[in-house]
Formats: structure tokens, C-alpha cells, sequence
């Protein structure tokens, strides 16, 4: 298993990769200069803490937990493990309609009320400091996608075309990771690929061009998707097959079709 640099490092690169100081920082994210010296020296990291910083360095909390290796607090997790039967297919077939339709998904998926959350969510059987490749997993697991939603989603998306038993070696770190991988998970987590290459330690010989607007979109509609209860998914996935107007199956790698 690959040491976990510690997030103190991971935080300090983040913040020279994108020039700013622990002060600029300190202020966007509402703590004192002392607290944020202490994380970027690796003192004890909290969850208030983290909680803070992930908003004021742009990044969804639930991954900067993941990429933290801390145990990732209950009310970030999906709401509806039972959602995970439809939530690629909501972004598939989405993808296949014109833009204005896949915003008007994206709308309704908002406006769907809130329900309660009913079901306890746990990502399957990842160690918690985890390979590289574990924290990915794990992160596309916090969207609710299992390793087959995976293999399908990443084959629409993107150029990766895996089996979903290939998901589940990367997550166990079976398979390391590679440039063409990270440059595609990140797409998909809406993660900038210089970012996510850096704090997962695999090195891009070039910096791949900035990702499609149908993985852009995909990227939003799986992340708002985590809201809703497995019958809402269910509605919403169905009513985008309705959109599509016919029963044709997907395009392989479809921003490039």
C-alpha cells in the first residue's frame, strides 16, 4: 500500500499550485493563520476544520475527506444507497440529449423536495487509507456509482472502457493508476487533472486539454444526483430515457463521437 503523504502536504501543494498563502487562505476559510500553519505542519486535522477548508479551496468536502483518509462524516454521504441502481443511467442518457435539455434535468433534479435520509451509506469494503486508486474509488462511491455504474458511466464519458471487476482491483490497488485513468476520473469527479494527478503521486508527461462540456455536465448531474431517494432517481432517469425519444443503447465515448 502506497503511504499517504499526509494532508498537511497535500494542502501545502494545493496552495502553491495555486498561489496562495496560508493567510489568503486563513481568511477565505474563516480560521486564524495559527490553525492553518498548524494543518500544513501535520498537526491533528478535525472535521470542522476540514469542513472549512474544502469550500474555500473549491473542492466538494466529501473528497477532501477521502483524499485526507479520514472516515467521511454520515451527512455527506448520498442519501439513498438504493439510488446507486439509477444514477448512471440518469447522466448516460442525459448526455445524449441537447444541452438545454440536460440543464433542464439538472433544474429538476434542484427541485426535487428534499426527502429523508432512510438507509446507512457505506463505501464497499475500501480501507479507509486506502492505494491512490482507493481514494478515486472511493470518491466515484460517494457519487453513488458501483463498480459496474462505473464501468458504464467512464465508457460514455470518457475513452476508458474497463470491466467492473477492474474498478474493484483499482480500488484494492491491484492496478495502479494511470495518466489516461486520472485524466478521466478527474472529468468525471469535476477534479482538475493537475490537482488530482499530484495528490494521488502519478505524473502526466503533458497536461491533458481541459475536459468536454458533456463531461463537464456529467460530472455536475452525478454530483447533484446524490440528493435524491432511489424513487426520485428512478423518476429522473426515466423521464431523460423518455427525452431521448427512442430505445437505442449509448454511445461509446461520447464527447468525441
Amino acid at each position: 500500500m502506497t503511504e499517504h503523504p499526509g494532508f498537511g502536504v497535500m494542502l501545502a501543494w494545493l496552495l502553491d499550485h495555486r498561489e496562495l498563502s496560508g493567510q489568503e487562505l486563513a481568511v477565505r476559510a474563516g480560521l486564524t493563520e495559527d490553525q492553518v500553519r498548524a494543518v500544513l505542519a501535520g498537526e491533528a486535522l478535525n472535521e470542522g476544520l476540514l469542513r472549512r477548508i474544502a469550500p474555500a479551496m473549491g473542492f466538494h468536502a466529501v473528497d477532501l475527506f477521502i483524499l485526507a483518509g479520514l472516515e467521511v462524516p454520515d451527512d455527506m454521504a448520498p442519501l439513498d444507497t438504493g439510488a446507486e441502481r439509477w444514477a448512471p443511467y440518469i447522466v448516460m442518457d442525459a448526455l445524449h440529449l441537447p444541452v438545454p435539455q440536460r440543464r433542464e434535468l439538472l433544474q429538476l433534479i434542484h427541485s426535487l423536495p428534499q426527502e429523508e435520509r432512510l438507509s446507512v451509506f457505506a463505501a464497499k469494503r475500501l480501507a479507509l487509507l486506502a492505494d491512490p486508486g482507493g481514494r478515486i474509488i472511493r470518491m466515484l462511491q460517494y457519487r453513488n456509482l458501483g463498480w459496474t455504474g462505473m464501468g458504464k458511466l467512464l465508457a460514455v464519458v470518457t475513452p476508458t472502457y474497463l470491466s467492473a471487476s477492474t474498478y474493484g482491483a483499482i480500488g484494492f490497488g491491484r492496478k495502479e493508476l494511470t495518466p489516461r485513468l486520472v485524466t478521466d476520473f478527474a472529468a468525471l469527479l469535476g477534479i482538475d487533472v493537475r490537482e488530482l494527478a499530484a495528490l494521488t503521486g502519478v505524473y502526466l508527461r503533458e497536461v491533458p486539454p481541459p475536459p468536454a462540456a458533456e463531461a463537464v455536465d456529467a460530472a455536475a448531474l452525478l454530483w447533484e444526483a446524490r440528493r435524491l431517494s432511489a424513487a426520485q432517481a428512478r423518476h429522473v432517469a426515466e423521464l431523460a430515457r423518455s427525452m431521448r425519444g427512442d430505445s437505442r443503447g449509448y454511445f461509446i465515448n461520447l464527447p468525441g463521437s
